[in-house]
């Protein structure tokens, strides 16, 4: 249960990410082969980039600021992406995998099936109805836009580094 927990927090972060940065969600993800230089720039990169980002909704403004876009573009660059929009497309790829992954064991499940599962086990969770409801309506979405991983040797990298992804998505 409290991976589920983990695993919407860490989905909500990536909209937030993705709706500050003026990148639009869509339906599909668009996969990329991972590399060694992703990871580690993801990894140099992504606290530098909450950060910005934070100060940026702090700010609450409806539409992203052209100063934060530049400030995420720079950062972007400093750690090896062709640009902002890398990054998040290399976060992205990360999240899919990460929440895929099943922290004790490590063992990767396909995301429709891990996500039919936690939809049967958040169907029998006591919760207040409104959450319920919600979670429920959340994770039939997340079901109907899962795909499958494009790159199993995604997986495998991201499980290589999995605790260093974890300490900065928390």
């Amino acid at each position: 249960m409290q991976h589920v927990f983990r695993l919407t927090i860490a989905a909500v972060a990536a909209i937030a990410l993705m709706h500050v940065s003026g990148v639009a969600t869509a339906q599909t993800v668009k996969q990329i082969k991972l590399t060694e230089k992703h990871i580690q720039g993801l990894l140099a990169a992504h606290k530098d980039v909450v950060a910005v980002i934070d100060k940026a909704q702090a700010a609450s403004s409806e539409k992203p600021d052209p100063k934060t876009q530049a400030e995420l573009e720079s950062l972007a660059k400093q750690h090896g992406f062709a640009n902002y929009g890398e990054y998040d497309i290399v976060l992205t790829n990360v999240y899919m995998i990460m929440e895929s992954i099943e922290p004790l064991t490590m063992q990767f499940t396909d995301p429709a099936e891990r996500l039919q599962k936690e939809l049967e086990e958040a169907k029998n969770m006591n919760l207040p109805p409104n959450e319920k409801k919600q979670m429920l309506e959340d994770l039939t979405e997340q079901l109907k836009m899962a795909q499958p991983i494009q790159f199993p040797e995604n997986i495998e990298l991201v499980k290589k580094h999995y605790d260093k992804i974890d300490a900065i998505l928390q």
